[in-house]
């Protein structure tokens, strides 16, 4: 399904134009690069950067209706959503100059298909949306659509925060006797690290095929996939390490995701793999490393902390209930 906008705008010249936006249904795998090329253009606009092709990579993307397109008539895009089925939260991104035009499309868009899904295999009772602090324009329209701000509902208030390193790099961290750090053993090792991770996060929601979608990005660096091994040769951690380049060539980092097993928890498995994704991180060239967690999971605020990390952005989660 294809429809259109027409309107005027000033965008690639000085001359205010007759521009048409078309809205349509998503293309595959060219759309996929071209949503990259968008968030990479205008980082200081979007959270998820760096650690976009992970992503990407997840099985949201086995239900296309739940993906939208808004391109203009020669076929640039201006704006992308999607319904992050595992995430239960609602990603897009627009070029800045048509925000005020298209975020109420988009989440208007959003809204009908969030209705449309609710009892299905890819529907949820309740959406989020995620927003920096200051990006105070995006807050009103989620709040016009009908979204709340979770940061103040009592118990299960709900926030996030960006972290930024010093790039003071953590010296290698001494294991206990028998652990190793080492890279992940490739596909061979895809279906062990979907089950940690399950039992990390208490969900079900990381699967095998969405670990090897990871794998096959061409974003992916296998010496950025690391996992903490026990001495019988159980999997007991993981931190994997994304990189990107802007479009000025500036190369950030990104810590998505890092967990650590129950069961080998209170061992410094934590600090020492990411000591070692840092390190392996700034051996290949990040300037900036990031991380993004949860104001209620104190102790991986801690452990970011402790290894050199600091705030500098304010997530607030905004929620919408279907049900």
């Amino acid at each position: 399904m294809v429809k259109g906008l027409r309107f005027f705008h000033r965008l690639y010249s000085d001359k205010e134009v007759d521009l048409r936006i078309i809205e349509r249904v998503f293309n595959g795998d060219s759309d996929l690069q071209a949503m990259a090329e968008l968030v990479r253009k205008f980082p200081a606009e979007n959270i998820h950067v760096v650690d976009l092709p992970y992503r990407f990579s997840s099985w949201s993307f086995d239900y296309p209706e739940n993906i939208r397109i808004w391109s203009d008539e020669r076929g640039q895009l201006l704006a992308w959503a999607i319904l992050q089925v595992p995430f239960w939260t609602i990603d897009y991104a627009i070029y800045p100059e048509f925000q005020h035009t298209l975020h109420a499309q988009i989440l208007k868009w959003a809204d009908e298909q969030a209705r449309k899904i609710v009892n299905t295999p890819s529907g949820h009772p309740a959406w989020f949306v995620t927003a920096l602090a200051s990006q105070v324009d995006r807050i009103h329209d989620l709040e016009q659509a009908g979204f709340a701000s979770q940061a103040n509902v009592g118990e299960d208030s709900w926030s996030q925060v960006l972290m930024e390193h010093s790039m003071q790099i953590p010296n290698q961290m001494k294991l206990p006797e028998g652990f190793l750090v080492r890279p992940l053993n490739g596909m061979r090792e895809v279906e062990a690290y979907a089950n940690l991770h399950r039992a990390v996060f208490e969900s079900k929601n990381m699967t095998t095929e969405w670990r090897q979608h990871t794998l096959q990005r061409p974003e992916y660096i296998p010496d950025l996939d690391l996992v903490a091994v026990a001495p019988n040769g159980q999997l007991a951690a993981f931190c994997i390490c994304w990189l990107a380049k802007d479009s000025i060539g500036n190369v950030s980092g990104q810590i998505e995701p890092l967990g650590v097993h129950a069961d080998f928890r209170k061992l410094g498995l934590g600090k020492a793999i990411l000591a070692e994704g840092l390190q392996q991180l700034t051996a290949k060239g990040a300037q900036k490393i990031y991380v993004q967690t949860d104001n209620f999971r104190n102790a991986a605020f801690h452990l970011y902390e402790s290894a050199g990390f600091h705030v500098t952005h304010d997530i607030l989660m905004y929620r919408k209930d279907y049900e």
